[in-house]
């Protein structure tokens, strides 16, 4: 299946949804996408990744840099993340201890108004 990459922002937040399959063949797309957000002066992302099927390395490389070019300038990136498939890729390779999903985008919204607007990986229920 092919990937989907649709963005809207909400209060400054780039909701970003991505469906389908985030694999070697489509991770260009989602780099141009989030790049493109970045550059257009975007700081906090919401990676809504509900209806990811599959998510390889190399997607997953696509994410973890568009997270530290957001941290080198004061931003945020959290994921919207209920597929146990794909949440598991983030717990083997031990990114779910630096990045923060949420099972819901309306998790992910309301954790924008907490003190510490990121959250916290620890805040992950799924640990």
């Amino acid at each position: 299946m092919k990937v989907a990459v649709d963005h809207h922002s909400v209060a400054g937040l780039a909701i970003v949804k991505v469906s389908g399959e985030i694999d070697v063949f489509a991770s260009p797309e989602l780099r141009e996408t989030l790049l493109a957000l970045l550059d257009g002066g975007g700081r906090q992302f919401a990676i809504d990744l509900t209806d990811v099927d599959f998510l390889d390395s190399t997607g997953l490389g696509v994410l973890v840099g568009i997270y530290h070019r957001l941290r080198a300038v004061d931003g945020w990136m959290v994921f919207v993340c209920a597929s146990e498939r794909v949440r598991r890729v983030f717990h083997v390779t031990q990114l779910s201890k630096i990045l923060i999903l949420h099972d819901t985008l309306d998790e992910a919204l309301k954790a924008r108004t907490a003190p510490d607007a990121g959250g916290s990986a620890e805040s992950d229920a799924h640990r």
